[in-house]
């Protein structure tokens, strides 16, 4: 007997709403439009003969047959999602590694090309991205983050820990830098989504009183270390990724007070490819530049 099946280009739009009890947000995930969703999830109630979600102006929150049908198209989703990634068929040569922009481009670029050298039978592709890798859609085999961890229900590695301490060009106020840690209040001070600023001036026994720390905002390293080398102020810089800076003498480290970071960087990979020959070459090798 033939299955009598709702309209299958709407679950997606649909289980996204149900989530997110948002058309908008929806389509902002999905997108599409707005009016893409709605379309889909009216076409799904005519289907049903029932009605999904209560409508409250912009507000939509789902009905009693709306939540129970979205438990049920989740895990029906799910189970097509895994059962695809039991098939897929992954290139035993490309090894694809999702990583921060900041560590790649301040650490693993200048780098890549021993790995490729040592490995010339691997293709490598890089992902930069500051967002949850996407392993199954963009066929991620690992990927290098930044954060506390670990990341269930992934094999996760932490296997690096960081400081932070100030750095500025020594071309800033005409090579005149900060003598003393409390000289740092008078000064332009470059933050971070990540601020340790207020912790490392408890370390340096530098008291603020409530005073609000002024200073451009970036939310990835790299662009607060290139202002600090442009002389815009003083960052908090991040031994990972400041390095290569401090060796050239285009930045200049300040005082011996550093902070341990409260995240780690991590090796993140499903299940499925943890343990594959290319990826645990990969991480040996980081393991290794790491050591030397």
């Amino acid at each position: 007997m033939a299955r009598r099946l709702p309209p299958l280009s709407a679950l997606r739009p649909f289980e996204a709403a149900a989530r997110l009890e948002s058309f908008s947000r929806a389509a902002d995930e999905l997108h599409i439009t707005h009016g893409a969703v709605s379309h889909q999830v009216r076409a799904l109630e005519e289907h049903l003969n029932t009605p999904l979600f209560a409508r409250h102006g912009k507000r939509v929150t789902l009905t009693a047959s709306g939540r129970l049908f979205a438990e049920k198209v989740r895990a029906a989703l799910d189970d097509l999602a895994a059962a695809a990634q039991s098939v897929q068929t992954r290139r035993d040569d490309r090894l694809t590694v999702s990583v921060l922009p900041s560590f790649a481009s301040r650490w693993l670029m200048p780098r890549l090309i021993r790995f490729m050298d040592a490995n010339p039978a691997i293709e490598v592709n890089v992902h930069t991205s500051t967002a949850l890798a996407n392993f199954v859609d963009d066929e991620i085999d690992v990927a290098i983050r930044f954060g506390l961890g670990p990341y269930p229900p992934h094999v996760c590695e932490m296997f690096l820990e960081d400081e932070y301490f100030p750095v500025a060009s020594p071309k800033w106020n005409k090579g005149k830098l900060p003598k003393a840690p409390k000289d740092l209040l008078a000064v332009r001070i470059i933050r971070e989504d990540r601020d340790y600023w207020t912790l490392w001036f408890k370390a340096a026994e530098v008291a603020l009183d409530g005073k609000p720390l002024e200073g451009p905002l970036f939310n990835d390293s790299t662009y607060a270390l290139q202002a600090a080398a442009r002389g815009e102020g003083i960052a908090l810089g991040r031994r990972s990724i400041v390095a290569e800076d401090l060796e050239r003498g285009a930045l200049k480290r300040l005082f011996d007070v550093a902070i341990p970071s409260r995240e780690r960087y991590w090796f993140v990979s499903p299940r499925e490819t943890a343990e594959t020959p290319k990826v645990r070459a990969f991480r040996d090798w980081v393991k290794k530049e790491l050591a030397a």
